[in-house]
Parts: C-alpha cells; structure tokens; sequence
C-alpha cells in the first residue's frame, strides 16, 4: 500500500518538481573553523572580521563559526570552550589581552585542535599551546612612530609636550607601541609627557577621556604632539582638541595614529594627522595558508608578521587612499 501511495503521489507532481537530494556520502564536507573575534571596536577590527568572512565561505569549503566576545575576555573564553564541544577543526582566536590563556588553551591542545592567534600575541610558558601567530609587530611599530617623533622634534630646544592615549590595557597592541614611547620619552631630556589616558582603542571614550582632561587643566596646555594607539582614538583626541580650539597638524597639533584605515588616511591627507603607522587588518588569507599547512601535518612558523609602511600627508593621494582594501 506504501509503495502505490508512493507512486501516485510521484505521478501528481509536475514533471520536474520533484525535489533531489545527493546522497550523503556525495554533500560536499565542510571544514568547521571557530573564530573568536574581541569586538568591533575599531575599524580596524571590522576589516580584520570581513576579511575573516570573506575567506571562510561555504564556496571555499568552509563553515565558519563566529563570535564577538564584545571586548570581554570571558566571552572569549566561553567561546573557545563552545568550539571545542562542537569539535571544530581549527580555532582562530584574536586575543583581547596577554594573560589568563592557559587553562583553556589546554583544553583546546587536549582535544587535538590547533589555535592559531590573529592580530595581538599571548603570554604563555607553554608556547605549543598554540599553533602559529599572524599579525603585527607591535613593538616595530610604536618604534617607526617614535623615530619620526624623533626627527619632527630633532631641532627644537625647548620642551616638547606629549599627550599619550593609550589603546586596550594588557592587550600586546598596547604593550608595544607603548614601550616604544615611553623608552623615548626617557632619551629625552626635553620630551614631557602631559598625561597617559586609557582611550581602550575606542572613539567615544578617547574623546571623553581627553575632554575630561583638557576641562580640568587651569590653562589650555601646550601641546606638540599626541600620540595615539589607533585611528579611533585619534578621531576622539582630534574631536575634542579642536572643540577647544586646537588645530590639529603642522601648525598645531602633530598627531600620531596606528592602523591606516580608509577615515585615518583621510584625516592624514587633509592633514589633521601628521603620521600613519599601517597595522595591516586583511589576514585571513595568510590564516587560511597556515591551517591548510597544518591539516597537511605541516609544522607552520611561529610568528607571521604583516608589512606595513608608514604615511605622512605629503605621501597620500585620493586615488591611492580610494583603491585600498580597508
């Protein structure tokens, strides 16, 4: 009786419309990739993500499970957990800070799944807990800003005032391009450091923070240059300085800023930042490179690094800044 029922209702449905279905054992299989961004604090971290997105699609084989721990380290945590029970084969993990990655990393090692860190670095006794690192030499780059603060300054006398707004606290982003400062600001005699505000690589907060402290002076301070960790935090600092009359530039203000992002060399072309240090977003591609080598039983090197360059205004061009990827 089934198989006349079956059969009837084959023969009452139009020609065509019959659904199909491959077999199983002929679904094309997926690579499930777990992939623990911190946030969207920046638009660096929003072209980090869309590259991220646009590498692990399903047309290139890949199902890709993605979480935003909304700048807590918890979250991410929750997350790799998450990723080892649906027993992931690789999780990408963009380290919100330095420390507190032990315990979970182990759990990942035990359950046979590599981590590969993107962007920012860890602190960990055992460095085979994980697999390889792809991002930026931080401490190059607070280096290569420091040396252009060095020679902007190179002839001036009298004291050069620095204000300092620092990115997330304990992050490796932050640690480098701050050490690089502060080991300046010791060669300097003359070199003054005004205040060290935590803008948490955030636009809205930078320009609070700096506010704040700008309000709370006696008198306008002079300053000569601000130094900050990421164009978001430049867009807050140059926001609420020329609310209070600042000019920001090479008659002001000289402002330093990471990242390159399209706003930041924009801001650099109309000169409102005086240098960009480039912290390159688009790593997916190189991600992908080192996780194929290690389905391979590949051994990948422990550390990739990006290049990156550096920009002034007298470097940039509509055209140039139109055509880049971020």
């Amino acid at each position: 009786m089934k198989k006349l029922l079956a059969l009837l209702l084959a023969l009452c449905l139009p020609a065509g419309c019959a659904p199909k279905q491959l077999p199983e054992e002929e679904l094309p299989a997926l690579t499930v990739i777990g992939v623990s961004q911190m946030g969207s604090e920046s638009g660096f971290r929003v072209a980090n993500s869309q590259s991220i997105h646009t590498t692990f699609t399903e047309e290139a084989g890949y199902r890709l499970l993605f979480e935003d721990a909304q700048q807590k380290q918890d979250n991410q945590i929750a997350a790799i957990r998450k990723f080892i029970q649906q027993q992931v084969e690789c999780i990408v993990l963009m380290p919100l800070c330095v420390t507190g990655w032990e315990s979970v990393l182990q759990e990942a090692k035990a359950a046979g799944i590599p981590v590969i860190l993107v962007d920012r670095t860890i602190q960990v006794e055992d460095e085979s807990l994980y697999a390889a690192h792809i991002g930026s030499d931080f401490q190059w780059e607070g280096e290569q800003a420091v040396g252009w603060l060095e020679e902007t300054f190179r002839d001036t006398e009298g004291p050069v005032n620095i204000l300092h707004i620092q990115g997330t606290l304990g992050s490796s982003a932050q640690l480098g391009r701050s050490a690089a400062l502060e080991k300046a600001i010791g060669r300097h005699e003359n070199w003054s450091l005004l205040a060290r505000l935590n803008g948490d690589f955030i636009q809205a907060k930078t320009y609070e923070v700096t506010a704040q402290w700008l309000d709370s002076q006696p008198a306008p301070p002079e300053i000569h240059a601000v130094y900050c960790e990421n164009d978001n935090t430049a867009f807050g600092a140059i926001q609420a300085l020329e609310e209070r009359g600042y000019t920001c530039g090479p008659e002001g203000v000289r402002i330093v800023s990471f990242d390159a992002t399209y706003q930041g060399l924009t801001y650099c072309l109309e000169g409102k930042i005086s240098l960009e240090v480039e912290c390159n977003p688009m790593m997916a591609p190189l991600v992908e490179e080192v996780f194929q080598l290690l389905k391979e039983g590949g051994t990948p090197d422990k550390h990739y690094y990006t290049r990156e360059q550096l920009f002034t205004p007298e470097d940039l061009t509509r055209e140039f800044i139109d055509q880049r990827a971020y």
